[in-house]
């Protein structure tokens, strides 16, 4: 039979599980020269907490501020929020994976099918927008939007550092010469793929929407990738044993998470640019002018972060039947 703990104390006594945590709460408060009654007062006092103020959920519903009177815009707004937020859950499984001082792994498959989960829901909810927003409203709202893009999402590239050596993410004509040179991470940053989708085509200068990203946060993600240059996923599974290596599981959520990242959400991103920006002949300029006809297909950038994990093949067609079947 199970006792009310308000009996037990009426009758002076408390049960031997709260008493041994009542022992723990005050070791625990006394090593860091705290009163315990001090805190238990603070318990006393404190108001119940609510899941609105948990998750400050007045404060996140108010962060959609439309820059123009069109509906479809505040659809706009809100997906992108989603997504910031799924970047964030990626990173933080990344990082318990880079910062694991034992790493095994059973926690390397677990926090891998996590990132492909939330790869998932991001690709489905893409589909959601792509088919949830006027063409004709999209297409005048953008237009208050420059140059602001999707393009300058920092913790996309953080994903891409904190994923793979740098070297896999430089554009592939520049990598044998980088290679060669033997060059530092701050020059190899200069060169990484994603800098040729937002040049000018006629003049090839940096597109203001670049500009804008590289002056807010080149230094943070050249700090990023040094810091993660020695524990970034592809280190981590080179260091684990030859035996795990070669585990059936772990490397098809590598695989899978390579083709997340690398052909499912750039070609979301194409399907997008085909619906709103392309009318039949005449291709209308991507938000902050990037050059989303070379730069969003998986097949023209060749961006593996696990190419060995790849046979010939499979590198040959990267994302090629995938971009077939999306524009039947």
């Amino acid at each position: 039979m199970k006792h009310n703990t308000n009996d037990q104390l009426e009758d002076g006594k408390l049960p031997s599980d709260i008493v041994e945590r009542i022992h723990l709460l005050s070791d625990k408060y006394g090593a860091m020269g705290q009163d315990m009654k001090s805190y238990l007062d603070g318990l006393l006092y404190a108001d119940y907490l609510t899941y609105w103020d948990y998750i400050h959920l007045d404060v996140l519903l108010s962060l959609q501020n439309p820059k123009t009177p069109f509906e479809d815009e505040k659809i706009f707004i809100i997906y992108h929020q989603i997504t910031e937020l799924y970047f964030k859950l990626i990173l933080n499984a990344i990082r318990q994976v880079a910062n694991s001082n034992n790493l095994t792994i059973e926690l390397f498959i677990r926090q891998l099918k996590r990132c492909n989960s939330y790869f998932d829901n991001l690709v489905n909810s893409f589909e959601i927008m792509i088919e949830g927003m006027d063409k004709e409203e999209f297409l005048k709202f953008r237009m208050s939007l420059l140059p602001a893009s999707g393009f300058q999402s920092a913790q996309y590239r953080m994903i891409e550092i904190c994923s793979t050596d740098i070297d896999n993410i430089i554009a592939y004509q520049y990598r044998e010469d980088l290679n060669e040179e033997h060059a530092d991470m701050r020059t190899k940053y200069q060169y990484l793929y994603w800098k040729q989708g937002a040049v000018e085509l006629a003049t090839k200068k940096k597109t203001l929407t670049l500009k804008q990203f590289e002056k807010k946060y080149s230094d943070d993600l050249i700090d990023l990738a040094q810091k993660y240059e020695h524990k970034n996923l592809w280190v981590c599974y080179q260091n684990l044993s030859e035996e795990d290596q070669y585990n059936t599981a772990l490397i098809n959520e590598l695989r899978q998470f390579d083709v997340n990242a690398n052909v499912n959400w750039p070609l979301m991103h194409y399907k997008s640019a085909v619906r709103y920006l392309q009318r039949e002949t005449k291709d209308i300029a991507a938000t902050g002018g990037t050059n989303w006809q070379k730069y969003l297909p998986p097949k023209n950038q060749h961006i593996l972060f696990y190419p060995s994990l790849w046979s010939d093949e499979e590198k040959e067609n990267w994302g090629k039947r995938l971009l077939k079947k999306l524009l039947e």
